[in-house]
């Protein structure tokens, strides 16, 4: 994927079932958002994870913010 500044996140079929990863590492999206929905900070989870980098957290963030914003809901009146 190289889309709006996101080329460290990768999309592969055969890296954990398709899901979107930083890098390759094998490290989802989704799992260093719970990291950080943990309360983890950007430094614990660069310290717990030395193979991060500032980089892979900011883009796995503008990652999820595009992810959510591209989705649709009806609205009942």
């Amino acid at each position: 994927m190289n889309t709006m500044g996101l080329e460290r996140i990768v999309i592969k079929p055969d890296v954990c079932l398709g899901q979107p990863t930083v890098r390759g590492l094998r490290i989802t999206v989704a799992f260093v958002l719970k990291l950080l929905a943990s309360n983890l900070s950007v430094p614990e989870i660069l310290e717990a994870y030395p193979e991060l980098e500032l980089e892979d957290i900011r883009q796995v963030l503008n990652y999820a913010a595009w992810a959510v914003s591209d989705q649709t809901h009806g609205v009942l009146a």
